[in-house]
């Protein structure tokens, strides 16, 4: 059986919808307040899920009412844990402020989704069609970037692993980042991200430069589509969905999620990264962050008429 196996952690989010981003010193004008809920690595779980693809957690679930959240929406959504509970050591947080123009800020901070051991590691079985996505988050954490530095240093590169470097990717060590870099048979990054990491502005010249030596790269551009590159092909702009946006809390996820779900189950690139648009796209138009659609609905968009975000 064909699994997605996240190797990030899973954190709890509390999310607060706000007219903006308090300056320094001043409050927020909040409209609404969410429950908490999982977040973190658990939104591109789900969206693979609901695009039909099996997934398994290999990250660090601790105890305590944040990790029994977090545990909590793995279940509901059949997603496996492949290790034992941390006692004593309860799951992080994550702070989202949504303001008025759907756009999110994070102010988080780790708990056992951070601390991942060698011997963690060591205990994982993974099946040959397994394919592997880890974000860039977990490599800064102290506790856990120096044993996933080593595994991912050691690893034979037969398993397909999708690094996703997030927007904390300036913080990962240098060696840290190169081995990771050398793992990763597919890279998924937004313009920014890509920008650093390969020093080039324009997202098709990035996404180019980040295929090189691997399978393929997307750059994303939010809600102006993203590039795909494979070695050997012209780099290709893959059109946006148009919708009017309420969240995008979790889009890049959900377009993480989604690409991967299609290419283990044999789509070929451009078609999975076109439908990983559409699934994006339509998850920001409901506010949460796990809001990926099911695939049907994501067929049906992409088989019908192009929509007009402004009806």
């Amino acid at each position: 059986m064909t699994r997605l196996v996240q190797l990030s952690g899973v954190c709890a989010d509390l999310v607060y919808r706000v007219d903006a981003v308090p300056a320094p010193g001043s409050d927020a004008v909040v409209q609404g307040a969410a429950v908490m809920t999982a977040g973190g690595g658990f939104n591109a779980m789900v969206a693979a899920r609901r695009a039909g693809l099996a997934v398994a957690y290999a990250g660090t679930l601790g105890t305590g009412p944040l990790a029994d959240v977090c545990a909590a929406g793995l279940s509901a959504q059949g997603i496996d844990v492949l290790r034992p509970r941390r006692p004593g050591m309860d799951q992080g947080c994550c702070t989202v402020l949504v303001d008025a123009g759907g756009e999110r800020t994070f102010i988080a901070s780790e708990g056992a989704d951070g601390e991942v051991t060698d011997a963690d590691l060591a205990g994982l079985y993974l099946h040959y069609r397994d394919w592997l996505l880890i974000s860039g988050y977990c490599l800064t954490y102290p506790g856990s970037f120096p044993a996933l530095t080593r595994w991912l240093t050691a690893r034979p590169r037969r398993l397909e692993l999708l690094f996703d470097p997030c927007p904390q990717v300036a913080r990962i060590p240098a060696d840290t980042l190169a081995a990771v870099l050398q793992s990763a048979t597919w890279i998924s990054a937004n313009e920014t991200e890509a920008a650093f990491l390969t020093g080039l502005d324009t997202p098709a010249d990035a996404a180019v430069a980040l295929a090189e030596g691997r399978k393929g790269a997307l750059v994303r551009s939010g809600a102006e589509g993203c590039h795909l590159a494979q070695p050997g092909h012209p780099v290709r702009h893959i059109p946006p969905h148009r919708v009017k946006a309420i969240d995008t809390n979790g889009a890049g996820d959900c377009h993480t999620g989604y690409f991967i779900a299609l290419l283990a189950q044999g789509a070929d690139p451009a078609r999975a990264a076109r439908l990983a648009n559409i699934a994006a796209a339509i998850s920001t138009t409901e506010e949460g962050p796990a809001t990926a659609p099911d695939l049907a609905t994501v067929l049906a968009a992409a088989d019908g008429p192009t929509p007009n975000p402004e009806d």
